[in-house]
Order: structure tokens, then C-alpha cells, then sequence
């Protein structure tokens, strides 16, 4: 499995369990599955296999 450009473990689970696992904000972060861009709605409907490539990406406010 690859992670924002990473070899990583496998993990057993769905995208929604990944982010949640690993403390990501669900609200702030854009999901890129295998070249797609999953909806929010997606993340607890996929489950990850050994070789899905994720791009995970954090917004953070500020000013």
C-alpha cells in the first residue's frame, strides 16, 4: 500500500478507519483512492487493499 507517495504496512480496515487510526480531522482532509477523489460519504464504504495508493491531504485554516 502506498500513503502521499510512501510504501506503508498493509492495513486492514476501510479509508474512514485509516484516518481515524492515524488522528486525521475528518472535516479537514481531501482523499485521493487509486486516482479518485473520494466523497466524504465514500470513506466508510472502502476498504483498503495491499495495493491502493492513497494521497491524503490536511487543509489547515489560519490567518
Amino acid at each position: 500500500m502506498k500513503i502521499n507517495g510512501e510504501n506503508v504496512a498493509a492495513f486492514c480496515g476501510t479509508v474512514w478507519d485509516y484516518l481515524e487510526q492515524h488522528n486525521y480531522q475528518m472535516e479537514r482532509v481531501a482523499v485521493e483512492y487509486n486516482g479518485e477523489i473520494l466523497q466524504r460519504a465514500q470513506y466508510q464504504l472502502v476498504i483498503l487493499q495491499p495495493d491502493d495508493v492513497l494521497e491524503i491531504v490536511s487543509f489547515v485554516g489560519g490567518g
